[in-house]
């Protein structure tokens, strides 16, 4: 424990029941009652460019500080990044403002985290998607996202009509990668399992190559870029990076309105959820358990409990998952659900061995 949270922890400690570690693969600690110091902790938050409503992962972080923070019964304070410019500047804002815990919303924030933390030894950091950071008072909070892809994978290419499905990122960063490549390998094992031929276009697991917008806003390159893979006849396509997806449900619904059907696999959130404007082309989503994540490590360091092993979100401990498919859940093959049932319990049991060159290591 650093020694600012010690000053407001320790006080109410005595009152605290235990919370588990949230370590490595294990379940994120129990969330039943906090210190009487709790509500002079104060957690903050820094986005990076997508900002907090981009119906992603930095929404689901900043929801929960939010209920977390009001859970505690304790304020806390957000700095929401415009632009990769704007992210030391937040950092340090937090820093100002006597921050007891900084949680940046992604890798490309980790330079920023790197240096604050480095500077500030008496304050807890938390990145979520970055595990590139070292340091005493740093926690990552990382997910094995290639495992629930897989699983989005497979389902892609069983509600394919064209035998063409698709995905493209926003950068070629590993967080953004690990979606791609577990999307392409549970294609690949449909087709091992079916003896199917389901082709995927975008990204090239071997090669590591595939086509990217270069940033994670919605605009006209990302539409572009989704457009360049409906051309290539995908009926299914997933959108790797934040607000791009909104870009992709624009080229899709004027491919659908001229005829076409496709559908869309959602990352981070369930995004049928965080936006309903997608909800009548959004087969499922792949999800990583931020929202949660995020509770317990703020939980963790309000009680003085804080460390910097790593949490790694996978299917076992429920930190990814496959969002239900909602709407679709009457259009896919009826046997689907149970096949991703038993596909998702090979991978718990190891086998089926899913991996990637950027999955984290527990």
């Amino acid at each position: 424990m650093t020694s600012k949270v010690r000053k407001v922890a320790l006080a109410g400690l005595a009152a605290a029941s235990a919370l588990a570690l949230l370590a490595g693969c294990g379940q994120a600690p129990s969330s039943s009652s906090t210190t009487k110091a709790a509500s002079k902790f104060l957690p903050c938050m820094v986005s990076d460019n997508g900002g907090f409503n981009d119906h992603s992962f930095n929404q689901l972080g900043y929801e929960g500080l939010v209920e977390t923070a009001k859970s505690l019964g304790t304020n806390y304070k957000t700095a929401e990044s415009k632009t990769a410019s704007d992210y030391a500047p937040n950092i340090n804002s937090m820093i100002d403002q006597n921050c007891n815990l900084i949680i940046t919303v992604g890798f490309n924030l980790a330079d920023g985290t790197k240096k604050a933390a480095a500077a500030n030894t008496d304050t807890d950091f938390a990145i979520i998607d970055d595990n590139s950071i070292v340091a005493a008072n740093v926690k990552p909070i990382i997910f094995d996202t290639a495992q629930a892809a897989f699983l989005g994978g497979y389902a892609a290419a069983s509600f394919s009509k064209t035998g063409v499905v698709g995905t493209f990122g926003g950068m070629q960063i590993p967080t953004v990668t690990i979606f791609m490549d577990g999307f392409v390998d549970g294609v690949k094992y449909y087709n091992e399992q079916k003896k199917k031929d389901v082709k995927v276009v975008g990204w090239n697991v071997d090669s590591q190559k595939g086509s990217f917008t270069g940033g994670f806003d919605a605009n006209d390159t990302a539409k572009q870029v989704a457009q360049g893979i409906i051309d290539q006849n995908a009926d299914v396509i997933m959108p790797v990076g934040g607000p791009i997806y909104q870009s992709a449900a624009q080229a899709i619904d004027e491919a659908n309105t001229s005829g076409k059907s496709i559908s869309m696999i959602g990352v981070d959130a369930d995004v049928y959820n965080t936006d309903k404007t997608v909800r009548s082309i959004l087969l499922t989503s792949v999800m990583k358990g931020i929202k949660p994540s995020t509770s317990a490590v703020i939980k963790q360091s309000a009680a003085g409990k804080f460390s910097n092993t790593p949490y790694v979100g996978t299917l076992k401990n429920n930190g990814v998952g496959l969002a239900p498919f909602h709407d679709f859940a009457s259009k896919v093959n009826s046997s689907l659900g149970s096949e991703i049932d038993k596909i998702k319990a090979g991978i718990i049991d190891g086998s089926i061995k899913v991996t990637s060159p950027a999955s984290p290591k527990s």
